[in-house]
Parts: C-alpha cells; structure tokens; sequence
C-alpha cells in the first residue's frame, strides 16, 4: 500500500485545526488601513466541510451485521447499548465487533455517550484467538472520569501512543515521541461532555490515525512502527471489565477511502 508523504500528512493535519478552529472573516472596509499595502484583499472563511460518501453501519434496530456477547450487548431507543453491572462483569474486557469489512483509509463518525467507568472504539484491530469477542489494537479511549478520553491507546499492545492534546510518532522501535501538541490538556478536556452525548470522528489515512471530539482536534498518531502497527482491521466497541458501565452509540457511518 503507498504510505502518505510526512509533508502530506502535516498539511491534512493543519486543515484539520482550521477546520475545528475557523478563523473569522475579515471586512475589506474596515481593515483597509492595515491591509491596504497587502491588496486589501477579504480573508475568506473556510465552512464545514460537507458530509458525503458515508455509509450507516447500524440500522438503529438490531445488531445486524455486530458480533458480541449478548449478555452485555443490545439496541435500545435506537442506539447499541453495551452495559456491565456489579454482578454481571466479563471474565475480560469484551467487544461488540462490526462483520462489514476490515477497512484501512477510512473515516468513521459515531455520537456516543459513557456512563460509568471505561469504553473506547478499536479500529484497524484484531480478534484475540484464545478469548471470544476479545480484540487487540487500537483504541479510540473513552473513560467516565475523563481522563484518558481522547487518547489513542492500544489494546492490549503497545499501551499509551498519543495523549489527549499531542501529535506523536511511533519509532521502529515502538517508542513514541512527541512531534507537537494540538492544545492544552485541562481546556480539551472540557469540551467533552461527561454522561452526555458527544461526536466522534476518527480519520485513519496510511499509517497515521487523527481523533476529533466535539469539532476539536484531539490526537494525532503516526506509526512508522511496521513491525508493531496494522494498516487495516476490524471496527469494534468496547465492554471494560472491572466496574459498571454503560456505552450507548448511535449514528454510527463510514466511509471508505
């Protein structure tokens, strides 16, 4: 597969920030004092960029095409609810994993909304061969206490790649190191809104991946691991053993690329 440039993926990650941050446009007239040497030209404003090419991957009234465990997995009120109680816990972290496809450059936008203690959304990811409905690879975290929502974790795996507010790449080794940052951690934090609903919208292209919450830029991770990384794999939701929680998803679209 050809790897986007460096230089490629900088400037999507640039119109990316212009985008969740647009700058105002300038009136001609009134900056003419300041502007007038430089043409006196207008500074347009970019819009949102328009929505096409997507595809639902739920129907909003069943599980068709989902695979998980249905003692923790059902549709409710037109959304997938996925729920662990004190007493009804998996022997480990379990997934509801979507049967279309293991796509590689994609987009995938969902709303959640997380009570409780721990979730996330794997993609490019994997089964696990000795736990049933068990995935590895990355996640897409999400927490009840806002902590690590945000991030970009990996599954059992490499761990913590990219935190809430950086741009990071993955060595050859594995390693990650930050290349920059996309703001400040308590601000982002913020915007994500605790037991209600929020958008997500996950941009995979080559080997970098690119998290945006609620119109903002969350992380950003480029992996030049080619030993530790996939370009391509299975979407899936996940049940966080330990504590009571509840995932609720709706909306749920993707667009291949």
């Amino acid at each position: 597969m050809k790897l986007l440039t460096t230089t490629t993926i900088g400037t999507l990650a640039l119109s990316i920030a212009i985008y969740s941050q647009q700058t105002p446009a300038v009136d001609a007239k009134s900056s003419a004092k300041t502007s007038s040497k430089k043409g006196g030209f207008r500074i347009p404003t970019i819009e949102p960029a328009a929505e096409t090419g997507f595809q639902a991957i739920f129907d909003g009234t069943s599980l068709n095409g989902w695979d998980g465990d249905p003692t923790f997995w059902r549709v409710e009120d037109g959304a997938i609810v996925g729920q662990t109680l004190v007493d009804k816990q998996p022997k480990e972290n379990t997934f509801l994993i979507w049967r279309g496809g293991s796509p590689a450059n994609f987009e995938l936008k969902l709303d959640y909304k997380l009570t409780g203690f721990n979730s996330g959304i794997q993609v490019r990811s994997r089964e696990r061969e000795d736990f049933k409905w068990g995935m590895v690879g990355y996640q897409a975290d999400i927490d009840g206490e806002q902590r690590f929502t945000g991030q970009w974790y990996e599954e059992r795996g490499r761990g913590f790649l990219a935190m809430r507010g950086q741009y990071t790449r993955i060595n050859e080794e594995g390693k990650p190191g930050l290349l920059g940052t996309l703001g400040d951690d308590a601000q982002l934090k913020e915007l994500i809104k605790g037991g209600d609903w929020n958008s997500l919208h996950i941009i995979a292209r080559g080997s970098t991946l690119y998290q945006i919450q609620n119109g903002r830029l969350m992380s950003v991770l480029m992996d030049d691991d080619t030993k530790g990384r996939r370009l391509d794999g299975l979407i899936g939701i996940q049940c966080h053993v330990g504590q009571p929680m509840k995932i609720e998803l709706k909306n749920i679209r993707l667009k291949r690329q």
